[in-house]
């Protein structure tokens, strides 16, 4: 399979053969790329991928309610016996829009989910891969913590910040001074609310490993295996950093289900041809997100507008 620099020659030569026709050059070889996927795994395929990286915005490249039509677009007329094979390019989002995609994608699969990760699945992304099956990773992929933020403001982060607070004014009372224009900027609701963020997001990760990642285990294991991972992946003290990445390596050490991308050579070159062909198409066109299926049905958001289902 080629690599990144071969893509890019092959997306010159396409566009070069294509001037004439209606489709683009990036959107015909990611295409090929997709269903070459597919011709190998004899699964649906569906990618999923953020510009984020590429456009910076995260207002829109996160997850949000906007992506449930895409998957609703892709997800039409496939043949839902097969599974399917997510492949995940995120920087997260909201936990809403995530525990809604989530529930939407099993309800059309059940737990026949593998997930792909061919470069990052950050935050809101890392929750995704914990409701799928198995995840492959590479030596280049990464997961991260699944602490959830608020309005870009990391909970965990808020109510270790009261903690301290209360600690040090009980100590000392004239820290008051000290803490009062730092507590002041949160409004009176807004640790409960990262208090009840961060339930959110343990209470549903933990029961989806359970019910999927998990689910041949007795249930007793099950339930001790995920609550041990849940418990490290959204430990602000222990992952240090919201924007920690976590190699594969780290993840099978962790407890979850990792598949090594480089003992499936054939697949792997697969799934980095289909990641090249993305990242080049977030580059360079005005995509700044790409849900789509190896039959080349796609609902494709662009900077300026929102390109009609195809």
């Amino acid at each position: 399979m080629p690599d990144w620099n071969e893509i890019l020659e092959e997306l010159k030569e396409t566009e070069h053969d294509l001037r004439s026709k209606a489709k683009g050059s990036y959107d015909v070889v990611r295409r090929r790329y997709l269903g070459n996927l597919h011709k190998i795994t004899g699964r649906n395929v569906i990618i999923y991928y953020s510009g984020w990286l590429q456009k910076g915005d995260l207002s829109k490249t996160a997850i949000n309610d906007e992506d449930k039509n895409g998957f609703m677009t892709v997800f039409h007329n496939l043949d839902h016996t097969k599974g399917i094979d997510l492949l995940l390019h995120t920087p997260g989002g909201e936990t809403g829009a995530t525990e809604s995609i989530v529930e939407y994608i099993r309800s059309m699969y059940g737990t026949d989910i593998r997930c792909f990760i061919p470069q990052l699945a950050m935050s809101g992304g890392t929750v995704i891969a914990c409701a799928c099956r198995e995840i492959y990773m590479g030596k280049h992929s990464s997961l991260g913590p699944i602490d959830p933020q608020i309005g870009g403001v990391p909970a965990h982060g808020v109510i270790e910040e009261f903690e301290r607070a209360y600690k040090e004014i009980k100590k000392e009372q004239s820290k008051i001074l000290v803490w009062h224009p730092i507590l002041n900027k949160y409004t009176p609701a807004f640790i409960g609310n990262c208090e009840k963020a961060i339930e959110m997001t343990k209470s549903m990760v933990q029961s989806w490993l359970q019910s999927g990642m998990f689910e041949n285990l007795e249930s007793s294991e099950a339930e001790t295996r995920s609550k041990k991972i849940v418990d490290i992946l959204s430990d602000s003290k222990e992952m240090k950093s919201h924007n920690r990445h976590l190699s594969a390596e780290y993840c099978k050490e962790l407890g979850l289900n990792i598949k090594f991308l480089e003992d499936y050579k054939e697949l792997q070159d697969a799934v980095l041809s289909v990641h090249h062909s993305c990242m080049h198409t977030l580059s360079v066109t005005p995509a700044f997100k790409i849900i789509e299926n190896h039959t080349g049905k796609a609902f494709i958001q662009l900077t300026a507008q929102n390109l009609n289902p195809s």
